[in-house]
């Protein structure tokens, strides 16, 4: 508890590197804008992947992303508006506005006796809100996949394995899961074993989701944190352990 209490505040948000990203001197201004955009940029790809289902045309779109981050779009970015992952998503909305609109230019679809067809007033994005939030979720959980990866890579605790053949084998009660680890690992395991290193591991896994959640929020209260994951649809999931982190009502 102490421990993850002490990881948790080393965190924080991230609202300072939003301002950084666009204040003061260039190396800062540098430093912030690379963090940003490697934590925010998975879940941008995901969407544009999804939404245009060509890698190439992605690939595009991510960098005219990274552009207009760059280049300060995001300037007005204040924490008592919001959470970024909104301006996150008002940036990629109106990124892909714009390109829904440059198309029509391309191809504009021709009404009845000639006239051309009103515009899309939602550019094209009948369904981007659900789309989006879904890339955002998905790259939550690929962070916090990686961050259990690195712990079992600097600690040798096999939690990422376990997990993973969690994952892999749902119906699989503890002494089945032995059996498949034994296998994977070389070394025989008991369900015991199971059971002991399957809480630990979802509970890692499970603290890095609410470090990436944290890291987006204004004020991360315990309030914030789980109307953020319930939004997400991940709050059921991480209730256990927000309960034993004191972080559950």
């Amino acid at each position: 508890m102490r421990d993850e209490s002490v990881h948790l505040s080393r965190i924080s948000t991230e609202w300072d590197l939003v301002f950084q990203a666009h204040n003061g001197p260039p190396d800062v201004v540098s430093s912030a804008q690379t963090k940003l955009m490697a934590r925010y940029a998975g879940a941008v790809h995901r969407y544009l992947l999804g939404a245009v289902r060509d890698p190439d045309l992605a690939a595009d779109l991510d960098q005219e992303f990274a552009l207009r981050f760059l280049r300060g779009d995001f300037h007005r970015a204040d924490p008592s508006r919001g959470r970024f992952r909104d301006f996150i998503k008002r940036a990629l909305r109106n990124l892909m506005v714009d390109h829904h609109r440059k198309r029509r230019r391309v191809e504009v679809p021709i009404g009845e006796g000639g006239v051309p067809e009103p515009p899309d007033p939602d550019g094209g994005l009948p369904d981007f809100d659900r789309q989006f939030t879904e890339s955002w979720k998905r790259e939550l959980m690929a962070q916090a996949w990686a961050s259990l990866a690195r712990h079992q890579e600097q600690t040798g605790q096999p939690l990422h394995t376990v997990l993973q053949h969690r994952m892999k084998h749902p119906e699989e009660k503890s002494p089945g899961l032995a059996s498949l680890l034994t296998r994977a690992m070389g070394k025989p395991v008991s369900a015991g074993w199971v059971r002991e290193n399957l809480s630990r591991a979802r509970d890692l896994y499970v603290g890095a989701l609410v470090d990436g959640v944290r890291a987006s929020l204004e004020i991360p209260t315990r309030g914030s944190i789980q109307e953020e994951l319930a939004d997400l649809g991940l709050l059921e999931y991480c209730r256990p352990s927000l309960r034993r982190r004191g972080l559950s009502d």
